[in-house]
C-alpha cells in the first residue's frame, strides 16, 4: 500500500486524526437505491416514545414509568430546478404503486427525451385510464368487472404520497478519510409542500415522513486507511 493509503495526510497528519472526527453536510450523501438523491438539501428524523409515570396512594412520587409506545417521523428538504425531484429519482428507479384505473392523473414526464411541449399545458392533461374523460361524470364510471383487482393497475405515482415505503442511507466520508453511515428504514412520505416568492432565490420543497426503524450512525472501515479516521488505531 503507498503511504498516500496509509496515512491520508502524510507526514503532516496528527495523531489526533485518527480518533477524533466529525463530519458536516458537505460531507454526507444521501441514497434512495442505487441512485443518489442529489437535490437533497437537508434531511432530520426523531424519535419518540409514550413512556407514562405511574403513581399510587401514599406517596406523591413517582413510582415507575411504563414503557409504550414508539414513534419515528422526519422532514425532507430538496431543491427543484426544472422538475419534482423526488418523483423523478422514483421514476428512474422504476418505482410504482397500485392505482385505480379510473383515477384522474395529472401528466408528469420525467424521461430526457419526453419533455412536455411549451403548449400541451394550456390544453387538457388530465387523464385516466378507463376510458372515460376526466369530466365525466360519477354515473358513467358504472362499469362491469369481471375480475376482483380489475379496476386496478400498476402506475407511476404522481404524488409524492402515493411512493411506496423506501430506504434512506446516509453515507459521509470526510477529508481526513474517516468513513460513517447510517439508514432510515421504511421511509412513508405523508405531507408535502412548496411555494415561489419574489423574495425567494430557490424553489425548495418540504415533506414530512414517518418511518418504521433508524439504524444509528456508525464507524465504517474506510477504503482510505482502514479504519475509521484514515489510518488503523
Amino acid at each position: 500500500m503507498s503511504l498516500l493509503g496509509q496515512n491520508v495526510g502524510g507526514v503532516l497528519a496528527s495523531e489526533v486524526t485518527r480518533s477524533y472526527n466529525s463530519m458536516s453536510g458537505s460531507d454526507i450523501r444521501c441514497q434512495i437505491g442505487q441512485y443518489q438523491f442529489a437535490e437533497l438539501q437537508a434531511v432530520s428524523y426523531s424519535v419518540t416514545r409514550e413512556k407514562a409515570p405511574i403513581y399510587t396512594l401514599g406517596s406523591p412520587d413517582v413510582r415507575s414509568f411504563s414503557r409504550n409506545k414508539r414513534g419515528i417521523a422526519g422532514t425532507l428538504i430538496w431543491v427543484n430546478f426544472d422538475r419534482h425531484a423526488l418523483l423523478n429519482l422514483v421514476n428512474k428507479l422504476g418505482g410504482q404503486f397500485i392505482a385505480n384505473i379510473d383515477d384522474i392523473r395529472p401528466q408528469f414526464r420525467t424521461d430526457e427525451n419526453a419533455f412536455l411541449s411549451q403548449n400541451a399545458i394550456y390544453q387538457g392533461t388530465l387523464v385516466r385510464d378507463s376510458g372515460q374523460t376526466a369530466g365525466a361524470t360519477i354515473d358513467q364510471m358504472d362499469t362491469q368487472m369481471t375480475a376482483v383487482s380489475g379496476m386496478k393497475e400498476a402506475a407511476k405515482p404522481w404524488y409524492s404520497d402515493q411512493i411506496l415505503p423506501f430506504d434512506i442511507t446516509l453515507a459521509g466520508t470526510n477529508e481526513q478519510g474517516a468513513a460513517t453511515t447510517m439508514k432510515i428504514f421504511g421511509v412513508e412520505i405523508l405531507n408535502e409542500g412548496s411555494g415561489v416568492s419574489i423574495d425567494d432565490a430557490v424553489t425548495e420543497m418540504q415533506a414530512t415522513f414517518v418511518a418504521r426503524f433508524v439504524e444509528p450512525w456508525q464507524a465504517v472501515q474506510s477504503s482510505f486507511g482502514g479504519g475509521f479516521g484514515g489510518g488503523k488505531m
